[in-house]
């Protein structure tokens, strides 16, 4: 059975990959699998799913382990503020997000 490249599945197994690439240190390998995974998660789900919104936030995390702080803030701050729109302030996923985007901005001095 043939899942394709945008399925579901392939995408969760694609993810899976650029974390283990990440976890190796291979940070250009993952961003770019994180890329495409977001790129498609956006177009099938929408930038606003939960799903397209963990994927934006992993690439945030490559982008924070690469040093680059302004790419990763920007995700993360996109993350944050269409989380408390989709999900209210005081969900739990809100705290993460503050705790990634806190993270960024003191690896920056800030």
């Amino acid at each position: 059975m043939k899942l394709g490249a945008d399925h579901p599945d392939t995408l969760i197994s694609m993810g899976n990959l650029a974390l283990t690439y990440s976890n190796q240190g291979r940070w250009e390998a993952a961003e770019e699998l994180e890329v495409q995974v977001l790129e498609t998660r956006k177009m099938k789900l929408g930038a606003d799913h939960p799903d397209t919104l963990t994927s934006m936030g992993n690439l945030a995390s490559t982008y924070s382990n690469q040093g680059r702080w302004e790419a990763a803030e920007e995700l993360e701050v996109q993350v944050l503020e269409t989380r408390k729109m989709k999900l209210g302030a005081d969900h739990p996923d809100i705290l993460i997000s503050i705790s990634n985007l806190a993270s960024t901005y003191s690896n920056q001095g800030r």
